[in-house]
């Protein structure tokens, strides 16, 4: 791969990891629900989801939901339902005040698989992958090129949460974070709410 493609790949990467959505959000929580293990453990599961998606992307995802549009429709209105889940959950846990250990428990279980499933489940990776790395696939490209991408595309993505699990962990930062948990769960709430609200009304 051309170094300025893998750039622009490394650009786009990390602008979709950074930008504000379920996916912060769910890092967020699981920190403060169990502390930095879980927030790091959901952070690298997430990055798996994303490499799997990566990957599904350079083998053929995009045509795949070129030649079958009712596949793409069926996995966002998936990805719809799970986000509303999760928005559900974290207005429940945001009625019973400051985060304690028993209003929301959380374990390192929990948050690999929320990681993992909000990947999965997230709309806006569906779209960034098959909108923006197909273009950077060709049928030319090598194995070893689209592994380049899939390992790309998951480290960026799995060192950024990790990082904002660290950040949120840190002994000065968790507790300003704990005494505010009840506005937190509810603007996720809110957030993961809207934005299955916001998919289905897309389909």
């Amino acid at each position: 791969m051309p170094l300025n493609l893998w750039l622009s790949l490394v650009a786009l990467c990390a602008m979709g990891a950074m930008s504000p959505g379920p996916s912060l959000a769910m890092v967020l929580r699981h920190t403060l629900g169990g502390g930095r293990s879980a927030g790091v453990a959901a952070g690298i599961s997430h990055a798996l989801g994303v490499g799997l998606y990566a990957a599904l992307t350079a083998w053929g995802l995009g045509a795949l939901i070129v030649h079958y549009p009712g596949v793409f429709q069926a996995i966002m209105l998936l990805g719809a339902v799970y986000l509303a889940w999760l928005g559900f959950k974290a207005l429940r846990a945001g009625r019973g005040g400051a985060l304690e250990a028993q209003a929301v428990t959380t374990s390192r279980s929990m948050a690999i698989r929320d990681g993992f499933m909000v990947a999965l489940a997230n709309p806006k990776l569906i779209l960034f992958f098959v909108a923006l790395l197909s273009q950077l696939i060709t049928p030319e490209m090598s194995e070893m090129g689209k592994w380049l991408v899939v390992v790309t595309a998951m480290g960026i993505d799995g060192l950024w949460y990790v990082l904002v699990a660290l950040v949120l962990s840190h002994s000065r930062v968790l507790p300003w974070l704990q005494a505010r948990a009840m506005w937190i769960n509810r603007l996720t709430g809110v957030v993961l709410l809207g934005l299955a609200l916001r998919v289905v009304w897309g389909l």
